[in-house]
């Protein structure tokens, strides 16, 4: 579904001309009635020859209501630009139109109203003159001039023709399956409850969906949906909306508030933006000047901090830091305006281009000032690349979230740079919050502070086997979850190894010096001498220190079975063979059994045989032990 807006100056028949169209009086409020003046937003639907119903908002002309035409036009398809044939372009026509191009709304009719009261035909030709050189150079250069009557019904039909081609041109809205629903009017409805409505964005929702209302987080559930009054089971983006809400009061809620589905978005009170002057600006813009801020259907008052230059004049761009009072909920891309609070006037606006910006940043820093170019340009593999630069590792929903890209867009560019060698994934997942990816240059820094660990760990402990993970993981700043997959795909590259709880570079290897290695063989002489009681591990450290024996235990020539125990590998071995035989003849084996067969003292024999329990080989029954599963 389409929406149109309108714009234009008081007075200028924008809705006596919605009325002509669809039947429908706009102004709603009995002030609005009495005055003959839009002073909110007024809501009506057609259907085009074509048979498409779009929806259509009226907002107010009147400068003073400046601030209630920003909450409902930001979410528009398309405008018509109101202006009277009796009067000509005036003031708010040029605000209007402004703030229009800030929006960077580009599909639009001018439309010269009350016609029927102009006789003069070369007024008229002069009037559609002024209108077009009013618009060269704005979003809406090249929209066509309409001449009607919403009396008469001059000029109508050829209006909904133009108007259903116009929209006929415009692609579907993107579905980003993150619906958000900025409210643009809030009442209760006997019988019903609470309802909001507004033009739904970036998803869909549906009956019985909960959802949060932001920034104040309370949630409720969606007891109803309408689109001008045709009940419906579930909306798509750029629907006109009316949600009915349980358990969410009209005090709950206000003008400009999200309604959102939880977890999905988060609100800030800093974003970074492209800013520009309007060409007629009453003020230049300066660094920490206190502005109003209109987003969506809500507006703030904030303080803006200038990136780059001392100040801005009419006209000119640049990149600001804005400072808000309340929480915004806003994406990468929306569009946003600045207003003078007092005297009210509109005199810039631009697109947000960060709304979790993790600091303030130095004003005149060049490296910030490139990265808001990137993402002011918008190339989409610059958007992934500088959302994996601060995510480091991420999911492929959460890199949706932080580019604003489409789901489909994002796997497609993802593949792209995957095949370019700029991405690297740790994990793939049908489930996009699931697979884990990483940039290929954060990658790189990774694997390097991963393999620069171990081999400092190893120069300054060369005869251990390797670093506990925990110590590993302790300098690295990743999660659990991501340490695990990084060393497994290190692992997979063949850059270390992973055993218990260790971890080593795979070409790490100890080699002992020749004096260690007298020390070892004549301590290992000891064990062949006296296999089944050998040295103890006091005894052992005693003789070559804990270095050296840590050397011997890492490359197998000893094997610790407990805390005070070691043996030599054949010993094991020996032992194990005669085990599982003694087993295997009598159905189990004593602690004694063994003890008494090998000669040794009850020290040696339990520490052994809690080893073989330890690893699965026998299984203690009370005070015997039978073979869980044989091994050789």
């Amino acid at each position: 579904m389409h929406i149109v807006g309108t714009a234009g100056h008081v007075d200028h028949g924008k809705s006596t001309l919605i009325s002509a169209l669809t039947g429908t009086n706009p102004d709603r409020l009995k002030e609005e009635i009495a005055r003959e003046m839009t002073i909110d937003l007024g809501f009506a639907s057609m259907a085009l020859p074509g048979g498409e119903t779009i929806g259509i908002i009226d907002v107010p002309g009147h400068r003073d209501f400046v601030g209630n035409m920003l909450s409902g036009i930001g979410g528009i398809d398309a405008v018509l630009l109101v202006v009277a044939a009796n009067e000509g372009v005036s003031a708010q026509t040029r605000e209007h139109l402004a703030i229009l191009d800030l929006l960077e709304i580009s599909r639009g009719l001018i439309v010269l109203t009350k016609c029927d009261l102009v006789a003069d035909r070369d007024l008229l030709e002069l009037v559609e003159l002024e209108t077009q050189e009013l618009v060269e150079g704005t979003s809406l250069e090249n929209a066509p001039v309409l001449r009607v009557s919403a009396q008469t019904g001059e000029g109508l039909n050829q209006l909904k023709l133009t108007l259903a081609e116009l929209l006929a041109e415009i692609p579907p809205k993107r579905d980003l399956n993150r619906p958000r629903l900025p409210v643009d009017r809030v009442f209760t409805l006997s019988g019903f409850g609470t309802v909001v409505t507004g033009t739904l964005l970036d998803g869909s929702f549906a009956l019985g969906d909960e959802v949060v209302c932001l920034p104040g987080g309370k949630t409720g559930r969606i007891r109803g949906l309408q689109n001008h009054n045709r009940k419906l089971q579930k909306v798509s983006p750029g629907y006109r909306t009316a949600i009915n809400l349980n358990n969410l009061s009209k005090e709950d809620i206000n003008r400009g508030d999200v309604i959102a589905l939880p977890g999905t978005y988060k609100p800030t009170k800093r974003v970074d933006a492209a800013v520009r002057l309007i060409h007629d600006a009453t003020n230049e813009l300066k660094h920490n000047m206190s502005l109003k801020v209109y987003a969506g259907a809500s507006e703030s008052l904030a303080r803006v901090r200038l990136l780059g230059v001392e100040r801005l004049a009419s006209g000119e761009e640049g990149f600001v830091q804005l400072e808000l009072e309340e929480p915004l909920v806003a994406i990468r891309g929306d569009h946003y305006v600045l207003r003078l609070p007092s005297p009210a006037a509109t005199i810039g606006g631009g697109v947000i281009l960060d709304t979790q910006p993790t600091r303030r940043y130095r004003r005149f820093d060049e490296v910030t000032l490139t990265r808001l170019e990137q993402l002011r340009v918008g190339k989409r593999a610059d958007l992934v690349m500088q959302a994996l630069d601060r995510l480091n590792v991420t999911n492929l929903a959460a890199l949706t979230s932080h580019t604003s890209l489409p789901a489909a867009e994002l796997e497609n560019q993802v593949a792209e740079l995957e095949s370019a060698g700029e991405i690297i994934f740790l994990s793939k997942h049908p489930n996009p919050a699931k697979t884990q990816l990483i940039s290929a240059q954060n990658w790189q820094s990774t694997t390097n502070r991963i393999v620069g660990t171990l081999d400092e760990f190893h120069r300054n402990f060369p005869l251990k086997a390797g670093i506990s993970r925990e110590l590993l993981k302790s300098g690295l700043k990743l999660t659990q979850e991501h340490f695990d997959l990084a060393l497994g795909l290190l692992n997979q590259e063949g850059k270390l190894v992973e055993q218990g709880t260790l971890v080593w570079a795979d070409s790490h290897s100890i080699l002992l010096t020749p004096q260690q290695e007298t020390l070892a063989a004549s301590l290992l002489e000891k064990f062949t001498e006296s296999p089944y009681s050998p040295p103890d591990v006091n005894n052992a450290e005693a003789e070559l220190g804990p270095d050296v024996l840590e050397g011997l235990i890492a490359t197998n020539r000893l094997v610790r079975v407990s805390d005070t125990v070691l043996f030599l590998p054949d010993t094991i071995e020996s032992m194990k063979t005669w085990v599982q035989e003694a087993i295997q003849a009598n159905g189990s084996m004593s602690l004694a059994q063994f003890r008494d067969h090998f000669q040794t003292s009850r020290k040696y024999a339990a520490a052994f045989l809690e080893h073989l329990d330890s690893i699965g080989y026998t299984l203690r029954k009370g005070d015997v032990r039978v073979l869980r599963t044989i091994k050789t």
